[in-house]
């Protein structure tokens, strides 16, 4: 895999630049958040996550959704491989034959065009600051992303809010794009 603008703990912004690579140019793409009403997701396979297995518990999570022959997940968090194809993604990250979480904790999807996405989102990485303004971790190097406008990572992590993108579970996810 290439490289790619890359700080860890910083999804939203990884995948604002990856974007933008001419290598997705004339490709379906879709930005997809996940979380949950409690805003705590429950993600195996990941790079910071504990143990041989990945976990990790996220607030949420986002990662770029490319269609070649099929759809396939491009998730620079992830340990693995990239891209992955979004059936085995999907099994392996949220163990969908093991695992059968409580509703409220269950991932939440937000499909959002990539164009629409590029254009929109903005971030000041305050969600990022301790109540005494220190990082949780630190940022990246590059400017924080915005366009003018007020930060709009909140409302798209909020699964109340249906504005911009499409809004849906696991089940219904799954059905559409796999």
């Amino acid at each position: 895999m290439p490289n790619y603008p890359y700080t860890p703990f910083y999804c939203e912004e990884n995948i604002w630049h990856l974007c933008q690579s001419p290598r997705f140019a004339e490709l379906d793409t879709k930005v997809v958040f996940i979380t949950n009403k409690t805003n705590s997701c429950i993600l195996w396979g990941q790079k910071a996550g504990k143990g041989v297995e990945g976990l990790v518990q996220w607030d949420y999570h986002v990662f770029l959704l490319c269609k070649e022959r099929v759809w396939q997940v491009w998730d620079l968090d992830t340990n693995f491989e990239v891209p992955s194809d979004l059936s085995y993604y999907l099994r392996a990250t949220f163990k969908t034959d093991q695992v059968k979480l409580a509703v409220d904790f269950a991932p939440v999807f937000r499909v959002i065009d990539t164009k629409e996405f590029v254009r929109t989102f903005s971030s000041d990485r305050s969600h990022m600051k301790k109540p005494d303004g220190t990082w949780l971790a630190a940022p990246p190097q590059w400017p924080s992303i915005g366009n003018g406008t007020e930060p709009n990572l909140l409302q798209l992590i909020n699964v109340e809010d249906k504005s911009i993108g499409e809004v849906m579970n696991l089940d219904e996810f799954t059905r559409k794009y796999s």
